[in-house]
């Protein structure tokens, strides 16, 4: 066993010690981020007065589910699959109110739906998650050849709140009166779902759908450097690109390190599903990037590009790209993906060291999150955050099915 397995033995042990009260006491919820006493909130509670889009069918929805069903990959204790599936009866809601879905039904039912039916044969789960494939595959945009974000333009700038973390504009030129023309960087991970679903049904269609978006993607968001653009507007009905976003990062021009998580990984999603090289390529061109730009203390910021005040931070970016490195170290040459190996080590055990609470204290365990820059709240709490950094520990050691 190898130096970097045997580390990620410890902080396994650390993990399992703290989802061991972590999920008893979250069963009945689905949480997002944890408040000023360190306790999730509950996505799911229809008493609450979410929004439309950001209570049953927030978009990290599936990440709790999906950390029951790593847990249980990891430990065989079925209560990690009763909890898991808690979460994914409640998802059923999301298909019954319709509005308020969107392109994250691949983060959504994924690590739930598509997970469960993987490693259970659960026939419920594999109907709920070709629903959402077929919801997604509907946002489908033929001519420009990408998966539409977002829904109408009020969900962005029209209505009276915005979702916390979702600043598509910021630093940006006037927004346009429609974002029906948008793709975004994240929908590299969304896609999953339709290459699951290929291979599920035998139906090329949805295949196909994920190979056009990933080309678009690739051709119209990265950079020559490696770095990604976060949001790409295009003319929805000539298919013309019309101009980047900056998003969630700091600017047009930037470089959003979640996005860079989303590319890195992504791309290696879409060549573990297809073997295509330029898959493959395209997610060494943004790793690279990462590497050059990776800070000595292994501490992430919000935006690879940002001011160096202030120093804003961002674990769950962090925990995405070491992913996305230790995806592409397994099918490169050693020697390079060993480079590519380290360097997620390196930002795992600056979290794990410095960033990570496996007290009583808090529910989450990653800490200094950031949703976006450009929003008043940073190093927050978020779940998929902690879904990032379990997985990734569960890739150092070797352990698990692939769950995108």
């Amino acid at each position: 066993m190898g130096q970097n397995e045997m580390w990620a033995d410890t902080v396994i042990e650390r993990i399992r010690g703290k989802m061991t009260w972590v999920s008893e006491k979250n069963r009945n919820k689905i949480p997002y981020r944890t408040d000023e006493n360190g306790d999730y909130d509950d996505r799911s509670d229809p008493a609450k007065e979410w929004n439309v889009d950001d209570g049953i069918n927030w978009w990290t929805n599936g990440f709790w589910g999906g950390i029951m069903w790593l847990l249980y990959q990891d430990t065989g204790d079925e209560k990690y699959m009763r909890i898991a599936r808690l979460s994914e009866e409640r998802m059923e809601r999301c298909f019954h109110d319709y509005y308020g879905l969107h392109h994250d039904v691949g983060f959504m039912f994924m690590p739930t739906a598509a997970a469960d039916y993987r490693l259970t044969g659960n026939p419920d789960s594999r109907r709920q998650a070709l629903h959402a494939t077929s919801l997604l595959a509907g946002r489908f945009n033929p001519v420009g050849r990408f998966l539409r974000a977002w829904n109408d333009e009020d969900y962005l700038y029209g209505r009276k709140s915005v979702p916390e973390g979702e600043e598509p504009g910021s630093g940006n030129a006037p927004l346009p009166e429609s974002n029906k023309g948008w793709a975004i960087i994240d929908s590299m991970f969304n896609i999953s779902l339709l290459y699951w679903a290929s291979e599920e049904t035998k139906d090329p269609r949805f295949r196909q759908m994920a190979m056009m978006h990933a080309d678009t993607v690739m051709e119209n968001f990265v950079r020559s450097d490696g770095s990604v653009c976060h949001i790409v507007e295009f003319d929805p009905e000539t298919g013309r690109m019309v101009r980047s976003l900056g998003g969630q990062g700091y600017g047009e021009g930037s470089a959003w390190t979640r996005g860079q998580g989303w590319a890195v990984y992504g791309f290696m999603i879409s060549y573990r599903h297809t073997g295509e090289q330029r898959y493959l390529e395209t997610a060494r061109r943004a790793a690279r990037y990462c590497l050059q730009h990776i800070p000595e203390n292994g501490i992430i910021p919000v935006d690879f590009a940002q001011p160096e005040e202030p120093a804003y931070e961002d674990s769950c970016g962090a925990c995405v790209i070491a992913g996305g490195l230790l995806e592409l170290s397994k099918c490169v040459p050693a020697p390079e993906g060993r480079i590519y190996e380290e360097a997620a080590v390196k930002i795992l055990r600056t979290i794990a060291d410095t960033r990570a609470d496996f007290g009583q204290d808090c529910d989450a365990i990653v800490q200094n999150c950031s949703a976006a820059y450009h929003v008043p709240e940073h190093h927050i709490t978020m779940s998929y955050a902690d879904y990032f950094f379990i997985e990734a520990v569960y890739k150092l050691k070797g352990t698990g099915v692939f769950m995108w």
